[in-house]
């Protein structure tokens, strides 16, 4: 996947998924200018006592696609860390289910910035939606 470089310069690799994408099988599949969409397969250790996709999980995705937005923004956003997050369920999510999360920006400032989500399920069915704010640092990191 790729995102904008700071200012106007050429299209730059992705940084490396987060430990926790990794352990959750969260994939980056689109990033554009405030907008991000990451994957996620519920798999069967994934399952809530009733053996659907447990909701927490379908918020973390929420949360990937969120802050994924929020890191094309321009100029650089160095660190995005959520501290308000609402979900919104509107159907269950079977186990072996591909789910798919789109966030967007739909404010940045200069210290917070507010989200928005669509979690989809196969044949674009909705799961959830959700809405986020984002504490952000901008500015390339320092060379200390």
């Amino acid at each position: 996947m790729h995102r904008r470089a700071p200012g106007t310069g050429p299209v730059t690799e992705a940084p490396a998924p987060s430990r926790a994408w990794e352990w959750l099988g969260v994939r980056l599949v689109h990033q554009g200018e405030g907008t991000a969409t990451v994957e996620m397969v519920g798999l069967e250790q994934m399952a809530n006592h009733a053996g659907f996709l447990h909701g927490g999980l379908i918020g973390a995705l929420a949360d990937s696609a969120m802050g994924a937005s929020v890191r094309t923004l321009k100029p650089a956003v160095r660190r995005a860390v959520s501290f308000d997050l609402k979900l919104n369920f509107i159907a269950a999510a079977e186990i072996g289910e591909t789910l798919r999360a789109t966030g967007k920006v739909v404010h940045a400032g200069r210290r917070t910035c507010v989200t928005e989500c669509r979690v989809e399920g196969e044949g674009g069915r909705l799961i959830a939606t959700a809405s986020g704010t984002f504490m952000v640092s901008r500015g390339e990191p320092s060379a200390d």
